[in-house]
Order: structure tokens, then sequence, then C-alpha cells
């Protein structure tokens, strides 16, 4: 049985976290924390999240000393902001716990990637050099001898996972940059209300253009160039993205379908489409990426969908906890 803790407990990933892991058989949530500071300290999670009355009363506790709270726990995910994860991973990882961090800060292994788009400098480059990038169906062997998982976001989930099979399989001709233009739901934008991320104010619009910290978090693990446009919509949670490629001269739809089919076959939590592209309703509150695609000539369109909170970050989290320590790949998942 793992000791488990949450950090950043409170949000709505970390109420998805302490979901997954309370009925996780191989799981034991030790604590729920939240920095000392937050309004949400000393309640129950029950009462910030009431659909959790009656399966987790358990109270949201201020993290005070992170040794302290580190004793005798095996496992901490840090559902925090990048900058407080940038400090509080080496802290656990220190105290001996595998830490799963679902912020951005040990995605990239680029110290200048963190000073121009998270705006600090990097103090730990020997974790930053460590840690392993947790896109689950590509990175399984190394989760299995990681200490410091670095969760990806949740919009280069699912555009990482739909482009991978087409770039490996040198399908692509990649002279014409992936355009991928993805909307997401309110909830991406965290539990913390604000009027630029209310139903009520939001209609649908992109944002962060040509500037958004996930192009190069994309690009990089891709190794390839992409457009990349994000944008908001007045819907609580799910992503939806359209990617639209240019296919090399005689690469066919089956080609496309068979290396979808190769990549995927095998992993429980990526639906293929034979007929047909996914639609946001297909996925929400569920641990899936689908994906579906057409192909007209030389043009290619993929279209993706997932849980911006599930498989954009906390299932995807449990799923690498379950890689990491040999259970069931859907183990509570599903």
């Amino acid at each position: 049985m793992l000791n488990t803790l949450i950090v950043g407990a409170s949000g709505y990933a970390g109420a998805e976290l302490a979901t997954y892991l309370n009925r996780h058989p191989h799981t034991n949530i030790t604590g729920l924390m939240v920095s000392a500071q937050s309004a949400d300290a000393g309640k129950l999670l029950s009462e910030l999240h009431p659909q959790l009355k009656g399966i987790i009363d358990l109270p949201v506790q201020p993290l005070e000393d992170v040794a302290a709270a580190a004793q005798g726990v095996d496992v901490v995910f840090l559902a925090t902001a990048h900058a407080v994860s940038h400090d509080l991973a080496p802290q656990f990882l220190a105290a001996g716990c595998v830490v799963f961090d679902l912020s951005g800060a040990y995605r990239v292994q680029d110290p200048a990637f963190y000073s121009e788009f998270y705006g600090f400098e990097h103090q730990h480059l020997d974790w930053l050099e460590k840690a392993v990038y947790g896109l689950a169906e590509w990175n399984t062997e190394a989760l299995k001898d990681a200490q410091l998982i670095a969760v990806p976001g949740c919009y280069p989930t699912a555009a990482q996972l739909s482009l991978k099979p087409l770039i490996d399989n040198d399908l692509l001709d990649l002279a014409q940059w992936p355009v991928i233009n993805a909307t997401s739901g309110v909830s991406g934008a965290g539990r913390k209300a604000s009027l630029a991320s209310s139903v009520c104010e939001t209609s649908l619009q992109p944002y962060g253009i040509f500037t958004h910290r996930h192009q190069p978090e994309i690009a990089s693990h891709l190794g390839r160039q992409v457009i990349f446009t994000p944008h908001l919509g007045n819907f609580p949670r799910g992503i939806l993205e359209t990617i639209t490629c240019r296919l090399k001269p005689g690469v066919t739809a089956q080609d496309v379908a068979e290396a979808f089919h190769t990549a995927y076959h095998h992993k429980p939590l990526v639906r293929l489409y034979e007929k047909g592209v996914p639609a946001l309703k297909d996925v929400v509150g569920l641990p899936f990426c689908d994906i579906g695609f057409a192909v007209q000539g030389e043009h290619l369109i993929v279209v993706a969908t997932e849980d911006n909170l599930l498989k954009g970050a906390s299932a995807q989290a449990v799923q690498c906890l379950n890689l990491r320590f040999g259970f069931p790949e859907t183990q509570s998942l599903l």
C-alpha cells in the first residue's frame, strides 16, 4: 500500500486526483494539503467539492513543514502552481518520495524555457535533467524507474498523441508546420474565480497567440515545430483540438489509420475512430483521449478530444502512477 499525499488538493485537478486515489486498491491517502495561506485550509474536501460528501470527508490541511508532511509518505502529487512545484518537488524528493508534478515546472529540459515562458529562473537543473515526461502511452519504460514525473500539459497531451504516430512513421510533409487549433473549457483556468474565465463572461476567443507556453512544450517533445492557437470556450470542461497537416505525396488514409492502430491498439486510454471524428461530449468525465481523422488528397485533419481535468491532468497522473509501480494501467480509472 502506497501512502499518498496530494498538495493542491482543493483545486479541480486535486479533487479528481483524490477521487481516483480514494478508490485505488494500492494507495492510501495520508494527507490533503494546500498552501498555508489558502482560504481552503481547515475545510473538508467534501465541503469544497460537495459531490465528495460521504466519500472523501478528509480535512484539507495547510502545508507548513515539508519534512513533517513527507514522513511516512511514498508518493506525492503536486497539483500546484508552477513556481510552487519548482520549490516543493526537490524537498519531497530529498525525503525519498516519488513525485508526480502536474505543473509545468519540470516538463522541458531547457532552463531558458522557464525564464521565457514561466517567468522564473530554474534553480534545480539536476532534477530538471532527471525528470521523466509523463506522456504515458509513449514513455512507459522510462516511467518505471522515475523519481520525478512531469505530467504533460492538457493541450500538449492531445496534440502529441495525435501527431507522434504520424511523425514517427514519416507520413507528414513537415515543411508545412502542423496547425493545432484547440479549445478548452473554463476549468482549465483553475478553480480560483476570475472574471476572464467566468462562463457568463466567456464567449469563444483565442488567447496566447504565438506566445502560449504549451507551443514550445509540444514542439520540444515532438522535435518538430507546430503552430498552436488555444481558445477559451464557454463550457466547464473538456478540450477539442483540430489539427491540420500535409501528407507526403503518396501517403493514403489507410497509411494514417495503420500508424494510429500500430501506436494505440494496445493502449487502453486512447480510443480511435474508424469513421467520423469525436465530439467533446464523448470524453467529458472519462479518462480517454479520442482521436479521429479525415484525408482529402494530401491534406489531413486530425480531431482529438479529452477531458482537460482527467486525461489532461489527474487521470494521466494516476496512469503514470500505475505504470511506475507495476499496477494495471487503468487501475481506478475505469
